[in-house]
């Protein structure tokens, strides 16, 4: 349940109006619909997206928000009572690589015998360009994907169903005011463009993705599906909760450097059929959000409204803080046993997981769950 502070933005329906989507506010039990309601710009509320919204910059951001915190009128509809959609239009996906933990962990299984970490993870945050038409709302079942895989102690690969399936607790990022194309946004500009947060499950198929990513990296293993919570949380909300990076620890280059701690102070929590099974750390996260998007556009690449940008798996150091099955289960060479004496290696079919994330005053800031439906039909 969402508190008077935090304040995220979502898109719902009703049942006696199951045709209309409408913008609106969480707080408590209950969902202020923005396009009744008295606020600023109330017609950038009007279309039942946030992407006018989004569009509208910083400025109007902070403005309709004050007006929020000092009030909330309008029309209520309860939260039980509503339906939830995706809150935005996807422009583009890009999903990073930003815990040195996880990556370390993934790298010991994917390359054993070499250095964990690949010789640029510390220079700069690795990502991998994903498809925005697979980008979910929470809720939406997650089919097991098909595609090619060599099992271990095969010659020849294989097409089938994978038998690998994981999840990967991240944070995503929602880009809103527009860059122009040929100009980097420095990490001092984050603000100006990052209009909240979201959680983010990045479902993936690890034995596709392991005989696929050399030499281009994640393609089939992870297009299938990326599912996202319904509610955006303004970066406004987050303020009083900024960590320093640990990648300031190192030389950087210049675009990468910061003067600010923009690195945030959250924990996800990751529950397999109902059941915690992790608690990982953002602050040990070792890039910022600020730092990859100063990345993302080093090149020129220019931003638009609604693009969508995510940390990567958030893995802190500890045992119990792994964001993925791989790591919980050493690549799937032992068992996670679940309190209730169940025991997973990778997902199976009608598992459920939901991911949430919290400040440290307890504050909630979302979740988003999917359950493991059937392979699709594969076709020879």
């Amino acid at each position: 349940m969402f508190d008077a502070e935090t304040l995220p933005y979502g898109v719902f329906t009703t049942l006696d109006r199951p045709g209309v989507r409408r913008v609106g506010v969480a707080a408590e039990d209950g969902i202020l619909d923005l396009s009744q309601a008295h606020v600023p710009h109330p017609a950038l509320f009007a279309y039942g997206t946030l992407d006018p919204f989004l569009v509208a910059g910083p400025e109007v951001w902070d403005e309709v928000r004050e007006a929020l915190l000092g009030g909330l009128r309008g029309p209520y509809v309860p939260m039980s009572e509503a339906t939830l959609h995706l809150p935005f239009s996807v422009a583009d996906y890009v999903d990073f690589y930003a815990s040195e933990h996880h990556a370390a962990n993934v790298g010991r299984i994917f390359r054993p015998g070499r250095h964990p970490l690949t010789p640029n993870w510390m220079h700069l945050p690795i990502a991998y360009h994903g498809r925005a038409g697979t980008v979910v709302v929470s809720g939406t079942e997650i089919h097991r994907p098909s595609g090619q895989f060599r099992p271990e102690g095969s010659v020849e690969p294989f097409f089938g169903p994978t038998r690998r399936l994981d999840f990967e607790a991240e944070l995503g990022f929602v880009v809103g005011a527009p860059s122009a194309m040929g100009a980097p946004v420095p990490v001092s500009d984050f603000a100006r463009h990052v209009f909240g947060v979201c959680v983010v499950n990045d479902w993936s198929a690890r034995d596709l993705q392991s005989w696929e990513y050399v030499p281009l990296g994640p393609f089939l293993g992870k297009s299938f599906a990326t599912s996202v919570s319904p509610w955006v949380v303004p970066l406004a909300a987050l303020d009083g909760f900024r960590v320093p990076a640990p990648s300031g620890e190192t030389p950087l280059l210049p675009y990468l450097r910061e003067t600010e701690d923009r690195g945030l102070d959250l924990t996800l929590e990751v529950e397999l059929n109902g059941q915690v099974v992790s608690r990982p750390p953002y602050s040990a996260m070792h890039w910022s959000p600020a730092q990859m998007l100063a990345h993302l556009t080093a090149n020129g690449a220019c931003l638009r409204p609604g693009d969508l940008f995510a940390s990567g798996t958030v893995s802190g150091p500890g045992p119990d803080e792994a964001g993925s099955l791989i790591e919980l289960t050493a690549g799937g060479e032992k068992g996670l046993v679940l309190p209730d004496g169940s025991v997973r290696t990778w997902l199976e079919d009608g598992d459920e997981v939901r991911i949430s994330a919290a400040l440290p005053d307890g504050r909630f800031l979302g979740s988003v769950s999917g359950r493991i439906g059937r392979s699709a039909p594969v076709t020879v």
